[in-house]
């Protein structure tokens, strides 16, 4: 397996899942979080993201087909999510509300879908088609590392930002999250209709 290692496949997979995961702007919504006095644990969203973007990436295909869902239909679902996210951003809307006893926001939205989301799991699974396994896994380790880096340092970034900035760069990735969940809509709606109509 290590003989297989590349560097260049390994930088290529890290940028690709850098800007899938896109940790930047997902730091309003852990501020917000924390805010409305939801618990995000660093640590704990580190390693459950990583374990499921693991087992995702070695039993996705498997786990789709057990369930009769392709991946193009996984990923379509994951448009609308990320949309939907999109939308609280960009209008101060609460679309995802937390009505159970739990307070706690590390699995729901940090870790699913923000981190471990549609976007990610598609991608793990296209890059597996392109690289070797052992890059990839690399790529996803560092990758790993900065979400914890970014989840632990989200106070001391808003006290630099600002809530003039933090609320700007909300804006800003809101749009950003809805021209990637268009993006992501489009090309596999349009390769779901090309397989009905073959």
């Amino acid at each position: 397996m290590l003989s297989e290692f590349n560097f260049q496949q390994m930088i290529s997979a890290f940028i690709v899942l850098f800007a899938v995961i896109d940790m930047i702007g997902s730091i309003p919504i852990i501020i917000s979080l924390r805010e409305k006095g939801r618990d995000v644990n660093a640590s704990k969203a580190t390693i459950i993201s990583f374990l499921l973007m693991l087992g995702f990436f070695y039993a996705g295909d498997y786990m789709l087909r057990l369930f009769h869902v392709d991946i193009e239909s996984f990923a379509v679902a994951g448009s609308i999510v990320i949309f939907l996210m999109s939308l609280e951003m960009i209008l101060d809307v609460e679309i995802f509300k937390n009505l159970g006893p739990i307070k706690e926001a590390t699995l729901v939205p940090l870790v699913f879908p923000l981190v471990a989301g549609a976007g990610a799991f598609t991608t793990l699974l296209s890059l597996r088609a392109e690289y070797a396994s052992i890059n990839i896994i690399i790529a996803l380790i560092l990758n790993m590392i900065w979400v914890y880096i970014v989840i632990r340092l989200t106070k001391q970034i808003q006290r630099i930002l600002g809530k003039g900035g933090i609320y700007i760069i909300r804006k800003f990735f809101g749009i950003i999250l809805l021209a990637i969940s268009v993006r992501l809509f489009m090309a596999n709606i349009i390769f779901l209709f090309n397989n009905i109509q073959k």
